[in-house]
């Protein structure tokens, strides 16, 4: 059998998920290009190909179309976007995700960022570098309403994180019922959230813009906003205009509606960026890997 690696990073961080797929005999054809294959690439790297370890190559209609050989698909990583379930489905091709792999670093890079920009350490880090000497008086986290969109596997993490740190958890929801709140989180409607809110952190999955114009309006002067999940729950030009009215006093984005992002927040120094990289620890890497090879070998009856 032969397995497509898409990810260009994969096992550059440790060899053992591409020793694994070779210890079972499989021939392992990496990505040939060192960067995100389009879709004509693609469909050439899966000629006579039965399984694929999946970055975020489009994985379409065509795609599938086109690799007649194909019958698992097994995703580094959370999110799906990138493939044609649908089309996957009608060409019987199993396709899975590593839904637990990225889940602490993720929550460490949130935090992270959330002390970066509440203690202005971004700003006094680059104004030092300009050889100018200048203190400013952050916002601790002890005390700090923190609102959480989203509470899955990350957003749960999230709390953990921030509850240590001596922070108020407010959640936002949907699917989550108060009984299933069990360390004093607060479950409020999104609007109510943001009104109280000193820092809100997107971790929800689909498409639908979560912030727009109207929930910027809705928060407190000097909220601090935070998405590692998804771009498109953020209106860009909202909150280019939240952050020039200052109702945002600052951001860190790791998702971006366009990937390289070379778009206006480039210019805004209280803005933290990102190369969607949340994932992009020794650990984290290791464990969604070596997961999405289980899953890959599990698909195609491999033990």
């Amino acid at each position: 059998m032969k397995i497509a690696i898409g990810p260009s990073s994969f096992a550059s961080v440790d060899k053992t998920p591409l020793e694994v797929l070779q210890s079972k005999g499989l021939k392992v054809i990496n990505n040939p290009y060192s960067r995100k294959l389009t879709e004509n690439e693609i469909i050439v790297h899966l000629q006579g190909v039965d399984g694929l370890i999946a970055g975020l190559e489009p994985l379409t209609s065509n795609v599938f179309q086109q690799s007649i050989d194909l019958k698992v698909i097994a995703r580094v990583g959370i999110g799906m976007e990138n493939v044609d379930m649908e089309s996957a489905e009608m060409h019987k091709i199993k396709v899975s995700n590593t839904p637990d792999g990225p889940t602490d670093a993720v929550s460490e890079m949130t935090l992270a960022a959330a002390l970066s920009l509440s203690r202005n350490i971004v700003q006094a880090n680059g104004a030092l570098h300009e050889k100018q000497w200048e203190k400013s008086i952050g916002m601790g986290l002890k005390n700090a309403n923190v609102l959480i969109v989203g509470y899955g596997r990350i957003g749960r993490k999230v709390a953990d994180l921030f509850r240590i740190m001596g922070a108020h958890i407010l959640i936002c929801d949907p699917l989550v019922a108060k009984k299933d709140l069990q360390y004093g989180e607060i479950l409020l409607e999104l609007k109510d959230g943001l009104k109280l809110a000193d820092i809100i952190t997107l971790h929800a999955g689909g498409d639908d813009q979560i912030l727009t114009e109207t929930e910027f309006k809705t928060m407190k002067k000097g909220a601090i906003v935070l998405n590692s999940a998804r771009a498109n729950l953020i209106d860009e030009n909202a909150l280019i205009y939240a952050l020039d009215s200052g109702k945002v006093s600052s951001a860190w984005l790791d998702v971006f509606w366009q990937e390289p992002y070379t778009g206006k927040l480039t210019g805004y120094n209280q803005v933290l960026l990102t190369p969607h990289m949340s994932t992009y620890s020794v650990q984290c890497r290791k464990d969604m890997e070596l997961a999405a090879v289980n899953n890959l070998l599990r698909d195609l009856g491999i033990e």
